[in-house]
């Protein structure tokens, strides 16, 4: 798939939402990604999936993970295509664990995988979790990198689709000068 047919099929399942929302970072922005429009059909979340197996081929990888919420569809669906276990970590008390029972194993070599990275604030508490462990991290995946540029997760990032929209910190916010309702669509909401 290009770049362009991502964008597509995202813009076509509902995933690029227009209004005034709160991000799971707490920072507001004029567009919002559902990245669960488009994973919650099979056929496209394996499409997806393919994709991101694709830019790691040259790689081992011996499991998948990915944060709650917005990790566990991708994460399960990228595992599959290639063939391996998928986990997922969650928040408990404010705090990222690997919980359920979940066991990652010495010396795995590890994907992460997250929907969409905006400040990369889920991905980094995954990634603090498993520097924590004698693994080897083997890069991060996304659907949608919407950082700008601003992220730096210290390990090769491959999303399969940049978009540059802009955010705003609560206080410097242009849409609520405009007085435009709030919607609070995030995991943390």
């Amino acid at each position: 798939m290009t770049k362009k047919e991502i964008k597509e099929l995202l813009i076509e399942t509902g995933v690029i939402q227009e209004g005034h929302f709160v991000l799971s970072s707490g920072r507001h922005a004029d567009i919002y990604m559902q990245c669960a429009k488009v994973l919650q059909y099979p056929e496209h979340a394996s499409t997806l999936a393919a994709e991101i197996a694709k830019k790691w081929d040259d790689k081992e990888i011996d499991l998948v993970i990915g944060p709650a919420l917005g990790g566990v569809v991708l994460s399960y669906a990228v595992a599959a295509e290639i063939g391996v276990p998928s986990i997922f970590s969650e928040r408990k008390n404010g705090q990222m664990q690997i919980r359920r029972g979940f066991e990652i194993k010495k010396g795995s070599k590890v994907l992460v995988v997250e929907d969409v990275v905006t400040t990369g604030g889920s991905v980094k508490e995954v990634l603090a979790l498993l520097e924590g462990m004698d693994v080897e991290i083997v890069g991060i995946s996304s659907i949608v990198d919407r950082s700008n540029g601003k992220v730096d997760f210290k390990y090769e990032f491959k999303p399969l689709l940049k978009m540059d929209i802009k955010s705003y910190k609560a206080g410097q916010c242009k849409l609520c000068e405009g007085k435009i309702e709030i919607t609070r669509p995030g995991s943390k909401a």
